[in-house]
């Protein structure tokens, strides 16, 4: 589990991976003033399934070398990615799920980091 000064770091170093791949839309929010029990998102589009899945696997190789590994979830889509480091959570999702989802609409009142 990591601490916040961590946990902001991490969301800068998942924001930077994210665009590495040519990640649209990449978003930080922090929840933490709106939630009892969410610290931070990043949200990222993916253009297709296939750079959904690049996209996973890129971030998920890059914090592997960091000594950082996801925690498992259940119910991953070829639409929507959800990748859960502690305080940090990553949404990785097609442009029609994240339209349709509209995570930064409903946690419209958590500052953007």
């Amino acid at each position: 589990m990591v601490k916040t000064k961590e946990a902001l770091d991490l969301v800068g170093r998942i924001k930077d991976i994210l665009w590495e791949k040519k990640a649209e839309g990449v978003v930080a929010l922090d929840l933490r003033r709106v939630s009892e029990s969410l610290d931070y998102f990043v949200l990222a589009t993916a253009t297709s399934t296939p750079h959904l899945q690049a996209l996973e696997r890129h971030l998920e190789e890059k914090l592997k070398e960091e000594g950082l590994r996801p925690r498992p979830t259940e119910g991953q889509s070829p639409r929507w990615v959800v990748l859960d480091y502690g305080e940090v959570v990553v949404h990785l999702m097609t442009r029609e799920a994240r339209d349709y989802y509209d995570l930064e609409g409903f946690w419209a009142d958590a500052e953007r980091i």
